[in-house]
């Protein structure tokens, strides 16, 4: 079984300076792509770099307050935070005296 393409455009086919052009357009536009995608590769690792340094200033105080925490601090403050929970449940009875 043989294919053929037959073609019904009555234009010739390119020349080779018409092609050597067409290589030389595909070529410039690829090495264009490179160079943007480097360049927003560079920007967004400039970007990041500043966001973790802007995250990290930020959150130096609590680093050094998290560090300097002892168990025994925990404990006090987990006991002193205890010390007004009353569980149970409250029910109250209105008698129609209070009511105004």
């Amino acid at each position: 079984m043989q294919i053929r393409f037959i073609s019904n455009s009555p234009e010739k086919p390119p020349s080779p300076l018409r092609k050597l052009a067409g290589l030389v357009v595909t070529v410039a536009v690829v090495v264009l792509v490179l160079m943007f995608s480097a360049v927003l590769l560079v920007v967004l690792a400039i970007v990041g770099t500043l966001a973790w340094a802007y995250l990290w200033w930020k959150t130096r105080e609590l680093r050094k307050r998290m560090r300097d925490f002892t168990p025994q601090e925990m404990a006090r403050e987990a006991q002193a935070s205890n010390d007004g929970v009353f569980e149970g449940e409250v029910i109250r009875v209105v008698e129609p005296r209070d009511v105004k």
